[in-house]
């Protein structure tokens, strides 16, 4: 996965900036001094917390924030692929969405991201057996952020959910690295069968807001699929797609147009 210049920073430096950026809006709006602190500040490490920030925005009566950030810390104390992840996800955002302009802002209160590195918990728990728990999590993420995410699906890294409302991604689904969706993407089944029933999206792909991929079907490598499409059929790595239902009308102007975030649809095939 090529890196951008944010994903080029070291770990003690994304968390030293998010540090940074914690203070200088304690100086500039007092008002959120304590919250700050509790949620940044008091904390040694991004692992840290982002495992409080979890737990606080899930918090429940049958599972509790202090259980939560048990269970969080524990995944990421684990698996370092979720360590990796929650960083590659976090440069995504800062590098991709315009109206992101710090490292603090996502992990604080982008629902995208933090129903992202739920899911990742989700997976670690769902790969070690603990299906019950998994299913809790979505469902209780799915209530709080309103993102309906399979613990089974198998999602890369370096990904954008951009506001994040009404996406659904089914048991089955693949995505690869540096993929963006916006809000109410779903990649479902079709049918009843048994198996591969959800979509494989490649990697570089820009999914639009509200497009609906459907059953098992390949989205290539640096596709972009247009705003409200519906997609029931293949389409060729760098394509543009688009309708409903969705057909190839061009190709993008970049290899990876998940990075630029550009919905324009441009290069006619025709």
């Amino acid at each position: 996965m090529p890196e951008t210049n944010y994903q080029q920073q070291t770990d003690g430096q994304i968390w030293q900036t998010i540090r940074n950026e914690a203070e200088q809006e304690v100086r500039s709006e007092p008002l959120l001094a304590s919250f700050m602190h509790a949620a940044i500040l008091k904390h040694n490490s991004l692992e840290q917390a982002l495992s409080f920030n979890l737990a606080t925005k899930l918090d429940s009566q049958t599972l509790p924030a202090i259980l939560l950030r048990e269970l969080f810390d524990e995944a990421l104390s684990d698996d370092q692929g979720i360590r990796v992840a929650m960083r590659a996800d976090l440069c995504a955002v800062r590098e991709r969405d315009p109206a992101c302009h710090r490292f603090l802002t996502p992990l604080l209160y982008f629902k995208g991201y933090n129903a992202v590195q739920s899911y990742r918990v989700g997976h670690w728990l769902w790969q070690h057996s603990r299906r019950s728990l998994a299913l809790f999590l979505q469902s209780r993420v799915s209530e709080a952020l309103s993102v309906d995410i399979h613990p089974a699906a198998r999602i890369g890294i370096g990904i954008m959910v951009d506001h994040a409302t009404g996406l659904v991604v089914g048991e089955t689904a693949i995505v690869g690295n540096n993929v963006s969706m916006l809000h109410e993407v779903t990649l479902g089944g079709t049918g009843k069968q048994s198996g591969q029933r959800h979509p494989t999206v490649g990697s570089g792909v820009l999914i639009g807001a509200g497009a609906k991929v459907l059953g098992d079907v390949r989205i290539g490598d640096g596709a972009k699929i247009g705003s409200g499409s519906v997609v029931l059929t293949d389409i060729p790595p760098h394509c543009t797609a688009t309708g409903v239902p969705a057909k190839v009308v061009g190709k993008p102007c970049v290899a990876q147009p998940a990075l630029e975030m550009d919905h324009q649809l441009d290069n006619p095939t025709t």
